[in-house]
């Protein structure tokens, strides 16, 4: 695939501290982002609690390596979403999902309430007709329970 003229690559991207269409997709850009830092951070301390947990590993090394990691996972999660084609994918999203019709509270509480009531009725009725073969087959002698 073509590079559009001026377009960069990720590890260019990286090194870059330049925001791309700062006021597009704000939102999406900025939760994706957390959600990538989050990843990140959860990844150090899982790094420090397991690999790096034990004592053969001084103080300095324990806390250091995770803090580097959690630090280069923020900036990676910054640099990703300012990446031209992954930032105009955000945008483009954001953008779809304000077409999106959303239900009210109100439906969707009745129709939770209808789901939850079918499912109630639906799984009475398996187990009745569950009790009824299985009386059928322990009196047909097909089935023994102990």
């Amino acid at each position: 695939m073509a590079k559009a003229p001026g377009e960069t690559t990720l590890p260019q991207e990286l090194l870059s501290a330049r925001l791309f269409k700062p006021s597009q997709g704000r939102v999406v850009r900025q939760v994706t982002a957390i959600a990538i830092a989050v990843v990140g951070a959860i990844a150090a301390w899982q790094l420090r609690s397991t690999v790096l947990g034990s004592e053969q590993y001084s103080s300095a090394m324990r806390t250091g390596i995770p803090a580097v990691l959690l630090v280069l996972g923020v900036w990676f999660a910054f640099r990703i979403v300012n990446w031209p084609s992954f930032a105009n994918f955000l945008i483009q999203v954001e953008g779809e999902m304000d077409k999106v019709t959303w239900a009210s509270w109100d439906y969707l509480k009745r129709a939770t309430g209808i789901v939850l009531v079918v499912m109630l009725l639906l799984g009475a009725y398996l187990f009745a007709w569950d009790i009824l073969w299985q009386r059928i087959f322990t009196w047909i002698g097909f089935l023994e329970i102990v």
